[in-house]
């Protein structure tokens, strides 16, 4: 083994020692999770429509009390595909708080700040 390899191995255990995680009870706070979430819905959004929150419901997830509201309406798919979590005031708080006031059943934005 040339004495660079040697080198290079040391200090890449170096670097990972350094490196390693906490693992103890450290997680990111909710208003981040939050942000990282609408950002995820935002980006999955321009690659197509959103799955229906008919066929969301049937695939076994749990509605919040406006998408579950707009899935019983009596208008099309393309409507019932929209991110409404965009226009909800729970993302907002969600995002700009870090322990925001949100009780909504079955919202995932609620459910950042429970944890």
């Amino acid at each position: 083994m040339s004495e660079s390899s040697e080198w290079g191995n040391e200090s890449f255990e170096s670097l990972g020692k350094r490196a390693e995680l906490n693992t103890g009870d450290t997680q990111a706070p909710a208003h981040l999770k939050a942000k990282i979430y609408s950002a995820l819905l935002s980006a999955q959004s321009t690659t197509g429509p959103l799955a229906s929150l008919t066929e969301t419901k049937i695939m076994g997830r749990e509605l919040c009390v406006f998408e579950e509201a707009v899935r019983i309406l009596p208008v099309g798919a393309r409507v019932k595909s929209l991110n409404f979590c965009r226009v909800c005031h729970a993302r907002l708080l969600a995002e700009s708080l870090t322990k925001a006031p949100v009780y909504w059943e079955n919202c995932p934005y609620a459910e950042f700040h429970r944890s």
